[in-house]
């Protein structure tokens, strides 16, 4: 597949407004997909972001491998940030979270002396789970959520139930991914429109990691009697599988990458990790 390049007008102003906003706020809150704890770290808001407080949460840690999930809190943590594992959309750990914020809160006040809510600012990349957070810190529906990249929109001010006040931004790409695997890694999570890329080919290539680093768990899912060295073959015997054929004997390509695209990103083929610490590191 080729590079992909793509950067809305929207994504701009989002920079724009965490530029103008940043300095009003105490601590930032990005929010990455813990199976691409890479891919789902945009430069640009570390550029923006500097030497601002910051507290990571490792969304969507119920779909990635566990061990990994640990070794990635370790690095950000060494790293001199905070850090919390979280299922946002059911506000696993969110006690934790709002426990560590009001730590937070108490060592500034006595810093400066005063008693004074924190101001939090929500930052990350598209359909990553800014909104699903946002949603469970206040309470209630703050947010509009959907299953596609881009659903948030504006400037947002919002007051948690503890008083403190968060700034929402919309989701936020950078112009052009030079590593390729990049875009890959954030299409295969949803955080890229599936419309702008080709589904089947999209699939071929999770695939190709997949049967590497994660043979056991395809076989299992789909039921594979054995990995071939050649994707094509593993794709087709997916799709065999599941019954996935047209008339004339042939392979429905299209049906099979949208099946196995959505079975990885709801977690059905497993726990699984795209990007991992090598034992090295």
């Amino acid at each position: 597949m080729e590079n992909i390049n793509w950067y809305p007008g929207h994504m701009k102003k989002t920079r724009e407004l965490i530029q103008e906003n940043l300095k009003l706020v105490d601590l930032v809150i990005e929010v990455i997909d813990s199976r691409i704890p890479v891919s789902s770290r945009n430069p640009i808001i570390d550029s923006l972001i500097e030497n601002k407080l910051r507290l990571i949460v490792l969304n969507k840690s119920d779909l990635s491998d566990r061990d990994e999930n640990r070794k990635w809190g370790n690095r950000f943590i060494n790293e001199g940030n905070k850090v919390i594992t979280m299922n946002c959309m059911l506000g696993s750990n969110l006690d934790k979270l709002n426990k560590e914020l009001q730590n937070t809160q108490n060592e500034k006040n006595e810093i400066r002396n005063m008693t004074k809510s924190l101001k939090l600012m929500i930052v990350g990349v598209p359909n990553v789970g800014k909104s699903s957070l946002i949603n469970r810190m206040t309470g209630k529906k703050s947010t509009r959520t959907g299953d596609k990249p881009g659903v948030t929109r504006g400037k947002q001010w919002l007051t948690l139930k503890n008083g403190m006040q968060l700034l929402d931004t919309p989701g936020i790409l950078w112009p052009k991914f030079e590593d390729p695997n990049v875009g890959m890694n954030l299409a295969f999570c949803g955080s890229i429109r599936d419309e702008i890329l080709d589904t089947t080919d999209l699939a071929y290539e999770l695939i190709k990691l997949l049967e590497v680093q994660y043979p056991k768990l395809l076989m299992e899912r789909f039921k594979l009697d054995s990995i071939s060295d050649d994707t094509l073959e593993n794709m087709d015997a997916i799709a065999l599988k599941r019954g996935f054929i047209l008339p004339g004997k042939k392979i429905d390509y299209e049906r099979t990458g949208r099946t196995l695209l959505d079975e990885f990103r709801s977690g059905k083929i497993g726990n699984i990790t795209l990007e991992k610490i090598k034992d090295s590191e």
